[in-house]
């Protein structure tokens, strides 16, 4: 079976998608989302297989969301927009459908879904995070990137610090790295350069970072050469 995932903001095209791919006995549908935001917390909890992503929704585009995932599902975007389909494919994503989907067009990437179901590599889609999505008790904030000072992991997952506060995120220390401007400094710590406002040399080779907000984050020595070299420190 081939566990799928549908994410669009229009109920009526989810729903048309869902009737065409429940009609192949190969296809298991986990679930649809309304938006990038219901999408993340889905494919974070259920791990399928293949995502048919809408390419254009509010406040984060199917493009952002890609950028945010790791591991990285196939991917299939569907899109009423010719410019768009164009953009998914040059992209490298696994396949594209135009709305409204074609049962004929969509049997042809179910035929190549089946052939090939190897993991999708994440630097074949390599958009930019521009936001990461932050959870503070019941609420969830989009942080623009370049208001983030620095994230890190503990137990407790992954943390994002932004003007003052500390937020809960879903996304990976990894796919920060990978696709963000945050440097890593640490096994645990990223820091965007722009929140470097000092760094204090410790005993041991060691360092720590000061933001302007008068955070200190640890340095390790695996990563302090690395950041020196980076920013023309002898």
């Amino acid at each position: 079976m081939i566990r799928t995932l549908i994410v669009d903001d229009e109920p009526y095209a989810r729903d048309e998608l869902a009737l065409l791919l429940g009609e192949d006995p190969a296809i298991e549908i986990l679930g649809q989302a309304a938006n990038a935001l219901e999408a993340l917390t889905l494919i974070n909890a259920l791990k399928p297989d293949v995502v048919f992503l809408d390419i254009q929704m509010p406040k984060l585009s199917g493009m952002e969301l890609v950028a945010m995932l790791d591991p990285l599902p196939r991917i299939v975007f569907v899109t009423a927009f010719d410019d768009y389909a164009i953009q998914a494919f040059e992209e490298n994503a696994f396949d594209y459908l135009l709305k409204p989907v074609e049962p004929a067009r969509l049997a042809k990437t179910l035929a190549r879904l089946k052939q090939d179901m190897r993991p999708q590599p994440v630097a074949t889609l390599a958009p930019a995070i521009r936001h990461i999505p932050g959870y503070l008790h019941n609420r969830v904030r989009l942080l623009p990137i370049d208001q983030v000072e620095y994230a890190f992991s503990d137990l407790g997952g992954v943390h994002v610090a932004c003007q003052g506060e500390l937020l809960h995120t879903q996304l990976t220390l990894k796919a920060l790295e990978e696709k963000s401007p945050l440097l890593r400094c640490h096994r645990q710590y990223l820091i965007h350069p722009a929140a470097i406002f000092e760094i204090a040399l410790l005993d041991n080779q060691l360092a720590e970072i000061v933001t302007p907000s008068g955070a200190r984050v640890p340095v390790s020595r695996r990563y302090l050469k690395e950041l020196k070299d980076q920013f023309g420190l002898n």
